[in-house]
């Protein structure tokens, strides 16, 4: 079966950086739309990024300018670079991608574990 093994995550203080990885691994055929989600402490789950298979990225307003989200097709990743990170952004961080599994005729939404990220003022 096909997972996603998340990593990056940890403590930095305010304006500081982190880059967030995710690994897919298992019998992959193809892969589609790939996105971070983040759910704060008390708060509901929220998009933080979108890479479409096609198309263009999204951004959560709240994070535009400062996060930047990248695949490495290689290697069936996805990253999240964030920069300038404020308190507001503490949350655990999900991992998704659409992935077609080798000799499926479809796609299938996979998560990762979530790593949490927290940010001190």
């Amino acid at each position: 079966q096909v997972q996603l093994v998340e990593s990056g995550g940890g403590l930095v203080q305010a304006g500081g950086s982190l880059r967030l990885s995710c690994a897919a691994s298992g019998s992959i055929g193809s892969v589609g739309n790939m996105a971070w989600y983040r759910q704060a402490p008390g708060k509901s789950r929220e998009l933080v990024a979108f890479l479409p298979q096609t198309g263009n990225t999204n951004y959560a307003d709240s994070v535009k300018g400062r996060f930047t989200i990248s695949r490495d097709n290689a290697k069936n990743s996805v990253f999240l670079d964030m920069n300038t990170l404020e308190p507001e952004d503490t949350g655990v961080y999900y991992c998704y991608v659409r992935i077609k599994s080798v000799g499926d005729f479809n796609y299938r939404d996979y998560w990762g574990q979530g790593t949490q990220v927290t940010v001190s003022a």
